[in-house]
Order: structure tokens, then C-alpha cells, then sequence
């Protein structure tokens, strides 16, 4: 009894999520039965889906968990089959509210999208739940992924709200579902894939995914014609960047630099400055690990205790992108952040080549956390830019 509590009472969460977004959508704009209509879809398609990875699971003999197919399978599989099939489920859920007439402004794209994705982790959580009837671990990967769920859908949700908005068919869609398929394989390589140490790795991608979540959902508020309860603002003054962040149009404005040259230089001095500032950043996390008395050697993924002390390398880690994107937008006088935001990406690819040859296990960790890397040294170039843009 006890144990089909366990996994019914947690799997009613996202429902419980998709009553809060029912509530708090306008009726005369999103008719309830239509959000309704597209998260029973959404359960639906996760029934299939689910079926379908079982039935491809049982043909190729491969697997989510690294412990059972091994690195390259389980990622092969999580990449080419778990996370294409899951995201397509998702998007036909979600397709017959997007051909309504009630698909009428940018925001419904986010609307749809995230009914379509609580009805689908609806279903998904009570089989992961019901499979795996004891175990706290289990419940912890359910309610991490729930808001990935949503995030991954809200990707390619956006990209349909900017189709109806700019009245044009989807010339962004196919990007965003791709994206969105690859950021679901990584997220779900740690959350399923890998020993329960694994979770904490996905910390920071849940601070970010909201953050995301929220700039992008800004976005189509203020492309439609409903208010935006978020002030508009056409520029942020270095005191109020953290309190108010910049709208996504200004953060484009000042990544495509305009008319300004580019100055290659600076991008690649800024990324000898930005691998200085990772081996900074780690031997920090190091140097806090011995002051702490914590031993670094006795980390095991399969040990959540055990690896907990990585996250002192994660913070000094990532402490280090917004210091050096800070350092070269500073130093190169730019009015953009089109340097600083190249020479980050240009050290990543640098960090993670040497990492394919030196340890090719980190690639996978390394890979997911390149996008937090980038949004923070862009975060501290916008600080550090010589005037807006």
C-alpha cells in the first residue's frame, strides 16, 4: 500500500504543476479544455514513447545507464533514440493547439509547450516511480527532471511563439528541437544514466534553466499584446544588471556587435585569459578543499556523500568565466559582447579537446556545463562593457 502511495502521490505532481498553469492563464486567451486537451496529449505520448524505448531497448540490448551498456552505448542511446523520441512526443502532444485558432499570440507557444511537457513527466514519473519501489534516489531523479521536462519544451515552444509572431513559418524550430534533444540527452545521462553522485552535477543546470526559462517566457510577453508584468527597460545601468537582467533583444543586439569591427586579438588573448582563470578557478576549489580537510581522492558518483566536495571545484570552476569575461571586455575597451563571448567559446573547444585526449570520461560533464560557462562570461563582459550598447 505504502509503496503505490510512493509513486502515485509523486507522480501527481506535475499535475499538479499543470493545475497551477491552468490557473494562471488567461481563459479568454487560452480556453482551458484546449491546455487540458494538450496535457491528457501529452500523458499520451509519453505511454508510446515509453513503450517505443522498451521495445528499442529490448532489440538493441542497450540501455540509459552507463553501469549497463557502458559509456558510449548509454549516450548513443540517450542521443539517438530516449531523447529524439521523448522531444517528438512532446511536440505532436502539443501540435494540435498550435494549429488552433486560439494559438493567436507568441506566449501560447510557452503555454502549450509546457502543458505538453507536465503530462508527459506526469506519466513518465509514476512508471520510473513504479518500477523502482523503494529507494529515495529514485525519487530525487523524478523530481529533478520534472522542470527539465518543462525547460526542453519551452525551447522549442519559444520557437514557435517567434513563428507566429513574426508570421512566418518556423525558421528557428528545427535549431530549438535540436537543441533541445541534446540538452535533454546530457541532462538525462546525469539524472538516469550515472550513479546517484551524479545528481549534484546538475545543480547549476537547474539555476540556469530557470533563469532561461524566464528571460525567454519575458520575451514573448513583451512580442505579444499582453502586458508584461516585468518593467520594461531599454538599458541597465552596472548597478541593476543582476536586479533587472537585460532583455534577450539587447542581449542579441550586443552579441552580433553591428557596425564595430571585430577584434580578433582580443578574442584570442580573451581565451588564454579565460584558461588561466578555469586553472585559477580550480586550484581555488583545491586550496578550499584542503583548508575544509576534504579528500578529493575519495570521490565516487556512486556515493552522493563522496562527491559532494566536487562542488567546491565546480564553484571555483565556474566562478571563473564571469572574472575573466569581466577581465577582457575590460581590457579591450568593447562596446559588445561579441569578443568576450567568442573567446569563451573558442576556450571551451580548447578545454574540451584536452579533454578528449587527457580524460575522456570528463567530456560528457565538461560538455554540459558549457553553456553555464558561456551565459556567466557574457554576464560579466555585459557588466564590464565600455558603454551600453
Amino acid at each position: 500500500m505504502l509503496e503505490t502511495l510512493r509513486w502515485l502521490l509523486l507522480a501527481t505532481v506535475p499535475a499538479a504543476l499543470f493545475v497551477a498553469l491552468v490557473h494562471r492563464t488567461d481563459a479568454n486567451r487560452e480556453p482551458p479544455w484546449i491546455v487540458v486537451m494538450t496535457f491528457a496529449l501529452g500523458a499520451a505520448a509519453a505511454i508510446l514513447a515509453l513503450l517505443i524505448t522498451h521495445r528499442a531497448a529490448q532489440l538493441t540490448g542497450l540501455d540509459v545507464r552507463v553501469s549497463a551498456s557502458g559509456e558510449s552505448g548509454a549516450l548513443v542511446f540517450l542521443f539517438l533514440v530516449v531523447a529524439p523520441t521523448q522531444e517528438a512526443g512532446k511536440v505532436a502532444a502539443a501540435w494540435p493547439a498550435f494549429l488552433s485558432k486560439h494559438f493567436d499570440e507568441p506566449y501560447d507557444g510557452v503555454v502549450y509547450a509546457a502543458a505538453s511537457a507536465l503530462g508527459f513527466a506526469a506519466v513518465e514519473n509514476g512508471f520510473v516511480l513504479h518500477s523502482h519501489p523503494t529507494g529515495l534516489i529514485w525519487v530525487a531523479r523524478t523530481l529533478v527532471a520534472l522542470p527539465a521536462h518543462v525547460f526542453f519544451a519551452c525551447l522549442w515552444g519559444y520557437a514557435l511563439g517567434r513563428a507566429k509572431q513574426l508570421k512566418r513559418r518556423i525558421p528557428v524550430f528545427p535549431a530549438a528541437f535540436i537543441a533541445s534533444i541534446v540538452a535533454h540527452g546530457l541532462y538525462a545521462h546525469f539524472v538516469y544514466g550515472r550513479g546517484p553522485g551524479a545528481l549534484l552535477a546538475v545543480t547549476p543546470l537547474l539555476m540556469v534553466m530557470g533563469l532561461v526559462a524566464w528571460l525567454l517566457g519575458r520575451d514573448l510577453r513583451a512580442r505579444g499584446d499582453r502586458p508584461s508584468r516585468i518593467p520594461a527597460s531599454s538599458r541597465l545601468s552596472r548597478l541593476s544588471v543582476a536586479a533587472e537582467p537585460p532583455s534577450l533583444a539587447e542581449v542579441r543586439r550586443a552579441l552580433t556587435g553591428a557596425n564595430e569591427h571585430v577584434k580578433v586579438r582580443w578574442i584570442l588573448f580573451g581565451a588564454l585569459v579565460t584558461i588561466g582563470s578555469m586553472l585559477v578557478g580550480l586550484a581555488g576549489g583545491v586550496l578550499a578543499a584542503r583548508a575544509l580537510h576534504v579528500d578529493l581522492s575519495t570521490v565516487d558518483e556512486h556515493d552522493v556523500g563522496s562527491t559532494a566536495p566536487v562542488l567546491l571545484l565546480v564553484v571555483g570552476l565556474l566562478a571563473s568565466f564571469p572574472t575573466s569575461g569581466w577581465l577582457v571586455a575590460r581590457a579591450a575597451g568593447v562596446h559588445t559582447l561579441l569578443e568576450p563571448a567568442l573567446a569563451t567559446v573558442l576556450a571551451l573547444v580548447v578545454t574540451l579537446v584536452a579533454l578528449g585526449f587527457a580524460a575522456p570520461f570528463t567530456v560528457v560533464f565538461a560538455l554540459a556545463m558549457s553553456p553555464i560557462a558561456w551565459v556567466l562570461a557574457c554576464f560579466g563582459a555585459w557588466i564590464a562593457r565600455a558603454e551600453p550598447y
